[in-house]
């Protein structure tokens, strides 16, 4: 892996961009106290690098119709060939399933899930996450509340002058 040295100015834009993706070079500039040409290499360099991957928009959920979220489970049979890539080839195609995990503990996958309602919900987990090849147990918690929730990377902990690249 090769080291990316992040300064506190990098660490501002970081954490700017990661509020306002939209906002100019200008607007982030004064923002940081830089002049925008500074500015827009700076961040040109932090796409370069790979610290910044891409750009998108925060939508609104329930003002589009998803109504329930949860958090599954998924227990798998390991006697069944193959049964990790069959699973994985199999979530990709569920629109469903906005984020999947392989993690530790007793279940081997963990999905977030957003439904327009329960039947919508109950129809995806019946039609088709039990059907998927190797599937031995669901567990399901339905989100009753969400009390924080950020997709960013806690830029204020980059304690350290470099940060590991991929590579």
């Amino acid at each position: 892996m090769n080291a990316i040295s992040l300064d506190a100015t990098d660490c501002r834009i970081l954490t700017v961009l990661q509020h306002e993706g939209r906002i100019s070079n200008l607007d982030l500039a004064e923002r940081i106290s830089l002049s925008p040409s500074a500015c827009l290499r700076r961040l040109r360099l932090l796409e370069e690098q790979g610290v910044i991957e891409r750009y998108r928009a925060c939508l609104n959920r329930e003002v589009l119709g998803f109504e329930l979220e949860a958090f599954v489970q998924v227990s798998m049979r390991n006697d069944h060939e193959n049964w990790h890539e069959r699973f994985a080839e199999a979530l990709r195609d569920w629109p469903e399933v906005i984020g999947a995990f392989v993690v530790t503990g007793e279940t081997h996958y963990l999905l977030r899930v957003l439904a327009h309602n329960l039947k919508h919900y109950s129809d995806f987990v019946l039609g088709r996450l039990y059907k998927a090849p190797g599937v031995m147990d669901i567990r399901s918690n339905i989100v009753l509340q969400t009390l924080k929730e950020d997709s960013g990377v806690p830029v204020s902990l980059v304690t350290s002058p470099k940060v590991q690249q991929p590579g």
